[in-house]
């Protein structure tokens, strides 16, 4: 199966929501009327992808082209293009620029979004493109998080380095950069505690980690990303606010697409931040991180 098909199996939840509203909607020869362009755009933010994307689609959809009517293929790819045209200056991988090595990911998120098992995917992408890749068990809060990182760096293949529950992060985030520094790794993905409800602690965390790595490399980290549950829907959308705040965020990862009718909620997060999307998770396969592609993912949100 191709990736585009598996992106629209996994977005299936989304584009039957949002696919079925729009070929219903539909006017043929009829021209749009007003009802039909408010039912559209409550459609369109009944699936997530925010007012603003949706009051612009509909003044798009009003326009003199479709004053003859629009059949459903013709809805559904002006619903697309529209959609792609919002996700396509987002769409940017992550890519190893970093000199001197290594390139440092320090990966933020909130307990259960995915963050571990994305950390090794990407360890698994970057492999894959033969980097070198070290990870380091920085999410010292959670013993069950430092263990699933390990056996995951044994499944890759790469190092980690890690302690013990309740050890200094930033400390270890140092240790981390010192090992990969003296064994010239390429990438050093570094996880991070995911708890938000004391917002201080994290931040004061957070920045601490910051300020060591940055006695060694004064660049670090080069990224700093976000991982989001794409079944939070809206919530995600205030995730992004937190971390933006306290993790300085440069990028986001979608996961669980797959298992969510929450699929827009990527599009209204790319109108309202303006912030690099780098990968979308559709599956739990090591396979199932790819690089974020915006007119793939608008063609399988809208079922165009």
């Amino acid at each position: 199966m191709s990736w585009l098909d598996r992106l629209k199996t996994g977005l299936t939840r989304s584009t039957s929501k949002l696919g079925d509203s729009l070929a219903g909607l539909a006017t043929g020869t009829l021209p749009l009327d007003e009802d039909r362009l408010d039912a559209i755009e409550e459609a369109l933010i009944g699936a997530d992808l925010g007012p603003a994307v949706a009051g612009r689609i509909r003044a798009r959809l009003a326009d003199a082209k479709f004053a003859k009517g629009v059949d459903e293929a013709g809805l559904k790819a002006a619903v697309a293009a529209e959609v792609a045209a919002v996700l396509a200056p987002v769409a940017k991988p992550l890519s190893v620029t970093a000199f001197p090595r290594p390139h440092v990911i320090l990966v933020v998120g909130v307990n259960g979004s995915g963050k571990t098992t994305t950390i090794a995917k990407l360890a698994r992408r970057f492999t894959e493109l033969d980097y070198t890749v070290m990870l380091a068990a920085g999410d010292t809060f959670r013993a069950a998080a430092i263990a699933q990182l390990r056996i995951w760096a044994d499944r890759i293949g790469v190092p980690v380095v890690s302690g013990e529950q309740g050890a200094d992060a930033a400390g270890l985030a140092y240790e981390a950069l010192q090992q990969a520094r003296a064994a010239g790794t390429d990438v050093l993905i570094i996880d991070t505690a995911g708890r938000l409800q004391n917002k201080s602690g994290l931040m004061d965390e957070l920045a601490k980690m910051r300020r060591v790595i940055q006695k060694l490399s004064p660049a670090a980290p080069h990224d700093t990303v976000l991982v989001l549950d794409a079944t939070t829907g809206q919530n995600a959308l205030n995730q992004i606010e937190v971390f933006r705040e306290v993790a300085k965020i440069t990028g986001l990862v979608m996961t669980k697409l797959d298992g969510s009718a929450r699929g827009g909620m990527l599009v209204a997060a790319a109108e309202k931040f303006r912030l690099p999307i780098h990968a979308i998770g559709v599956g739990e396969g090591m396979d199932d991180l790819r690089a974020f592609e915006a007119d793939d993912f608008a063609a399988a949100l809208t079922g165009d």
